[in-house]
């Protein structure tokens, strides 16, 4: 079985809520480790980003027994790489030569998206992205995930464009 497969099958089955829990709970520690390495080396992380698969496990201190967590972590950055399409995940064994060309912007959205406040709040993202430029992709996240409705509140100015609150107009139950 693949280390993808196997990655997969834990990540997703929650029968046993316990090893469930335990397996998401191991994941999250050794990702935060690895993000840490990685932005914490910033601009000169290039170790930690390709090589064997089994090499860039070590160096982000992923243990020779979590190599399906390695690969849930390339899963999980695939979507914020330049080259992510280069990636088969189904393929990664010890052997597979890896290369992550991080887009660091699209990588902050994501961790924002993911709602990993322990991952978009590590310190080392001052040294990669300014304050401004991390408020900028939080806006920007926020304003993308507000919820519309197509619902007419009653306090809305009236479609009608009387100029009237639709509680005053059209929307006057009589």
């Amino acid at each position: 079985m693949s280390y993808y497969k196997t990655w997969m099958d834990k990540s997703e089955d929650a029968s046993n809520r316990q090893e469930y829990v335990e397996y998401i709970n191991r994941y999250y520690a050794l990702e935060k480790v690895a993000y840490e390495k990685i932005l914490g080396a910033y601009p000169d992380n290039g170790e930690f980003l390709s090589g064997k698969a089994s090499e860039m496990a070590k160096k982000l201190e992923f243990p020779k027994d979590a190599m399906d967590i390695f690969v849930g972590f390339i899963d999980g950055i695939k979507s914020s790489l330049t080259n992510g399409d280069d990636i088969d995940l189904e393929a990664i064994d010890e052997d597979y030569e890896i290369k992550l060309v991080i887009d660091y912007e699209k990588l902050y959205y994501n961790m924002r998206d993911a709602k990993a406040d322990w991952l978009y709040n590590i310190p080392a993202w001052k040294n990669i992205l300014t304050d401004e430029k991390r408020q900028e992709i939080t806006r920007e996240y926020r304003d993308n995930n507000i919820a519309h409705s197509d619902k007419i509140g009653r306090n809305d100015p009236c479609p009608c464009g009387s100029g009237k609150k639709y509680k005053n107009c059209c929307g006057k139950k009589g």
